[in-house]
């Protein structure tokens, strides 16, 4: 299996000796992925990986059926006992075994092993390592289909939002009503014409609804957008099937001809906290191919890191009580829109996963205000030969809905 080849090569340079991938009532999302299949497990499942040679699968002997078609070899367990002797036997000769485990619960989107079991795995006088890194190098990275199938995406969410924006205009100018919702609705008919799908609908927000960064839209008395409005559309879509990548913008407007003054102030200071992350990326990955010092091995650059740069643009500019949210998330293959990688967040963790070559993420700086908030939000895709590479449509001035 792919992943599985791809896990055993990062643990091979990273000097992991196996990966023990612990499930029990399907708490682990990272088993799925290495074994794909719907089914539901009643007792514990444990998978290992070892550096070199054949994964072998430990499942109980009710749950197996659920696993005849995962190309693994599998072993059945009866009682705790025998649950305890086989990972003995994982154990024996081995120095270093990552799990889903993070040291000082730091990164809660990692920590799935339970405390228990990570102090069973201890006593068997192995060094349990962090998985982060290693879920990453091999279930978080795009595949060339799959950076194919996010640029179409992309190229279509950019157009569906500029459709969005200009029937907001068009109504303001022909002097009709148009809402939150009829906009939204608007955005998910453009969807289902491109062919994308979406896991939850857009957020449309108007006004003060603009400061909420998780605002949902109603359907039963959203609010009207009429001229001199601050209008925020977040968006999201990918092109069907479980390997492919939302595409995932938050574009700004306003319905007039000039912009308020501090309407454009804040976006000017999101801007450049968005274009502050960018740039950190670009210049991280240019000491990573070259531009270190000779004899020098270039710094890891983390997902804290990018959060920071962007962070320290609003505090510097005095909006730092304005802050709600990380800089940013994950844009990984599967059916979530926040995906299995790293973090841009130094606030609400401290993401130390590595920016990796073959992974996406989103930048998506903001400041909400009581009357309004601006967020503005690009995808970003660390290419192998070219280093990090903005894939979606990126917005440099507020939409004029006019």
């Amino acid at each position: 299996m792919a992943s599985i080849t791809a896990a055993q090569a990062y643990m091979r340079d990273q000097k992991i000796d196996g990966w023990l991938v612990y499930d029990f009532r399907g708490s682990n999302p990272i088993l799925p992925q290495l074994l794909p299949g719907k089914r539901w497990t009643t007792r514990r499942a444990l998978l290992f990986v070892p550096a070199s040679g054949q994964a072998v699968l430990l499942v109980h002997g009710i749950d197996q059926p659920q696993f005849r078609e995962a190309a693994v070899r599998q072993e059945v367990y009866l009682s705790w006992r025998d649950l305890i002797g086989w990972l003995a036997s994982m154990a024996a000769g081995r120095g270093r075994i990552a799990m889903e485990y993070s040291p000082g619960g730091m990164l809660p989107a990692v920590s799935m092993a339970d405390a228990g079991t990570v102090e069973l795995v201890r006593a068997l006088g192995v060094e349990v390592v962090s998985s982060a890194n290693l879920i990453q190098a091999c279930i978080a990275t795009w595949s060339p289909a799959a950076r194919a199938e996010h640029d179409r995406a992309s190229k279509a969410v950019g157009k569906i939002k500029d459709e969005a924006f200009a029937l907001i205009a068009q109504r303001i100018s022909a002097g009709q009503s148009v809402n939150e919702y009829e906009v939204q609705q608007h955005i998910l008919q453009g969807f289902a014409a491109a062919g994308l799908e979406t896991s939850e609908p857009p957020i449309v927000a108007v006004n003060a609804h603009s400061g909420d960064p998780h605002f949902e839209v109603s359907a039963t008395d959203p609010a009207p957008i009429r001229r001199g409005d601050w209008v925020l559309i977040d968006l999201w879509a990918r092109r069907p099937g479980e390997k492919n990548v939302y595409s995932d913008i938050t574009w700004v407007g306003f319905a007039g001809n000039r912009v308020p003054a501090k309407q454009q102030e804040v976006f000017n200071v999101v801007k450049a906290a968005r274009d502050a992350a960018l740039q950190q990326a670009v210049q991280a990955w240019q000491g990573r191919t070259g531009s270190a010092r000779e004899g020098e091995a270039p710094a890891e650059l983390q997902g804290w890191q990018l959060d920071d740069a962007a962070r320290q643009v609003i505090i510097d500019a005095g909006y730092e009580r304005y802050i709600r949210h990380r800089t940013g998330h994950s844009l990984s293959p599967g059916p979530l829109v926040h995906g299995l990688g790293f973090n841009l967040d130094n606030l609400e963790t401290h993401d130390t996963r590595a920016v990796l070559p073959g992974l996406g993420f989103t930048i998506e700086p903001g400041i909400y205000l009581p009357e309004f908030g601006v967020r503005l939000e690009i995808d970003v895709f660390v290419d192998p030969e070219r280093g990090p590479t903005v894939t979606s449509v990126i917005q440099n001035d507020v939409v004029l809905l006019e």
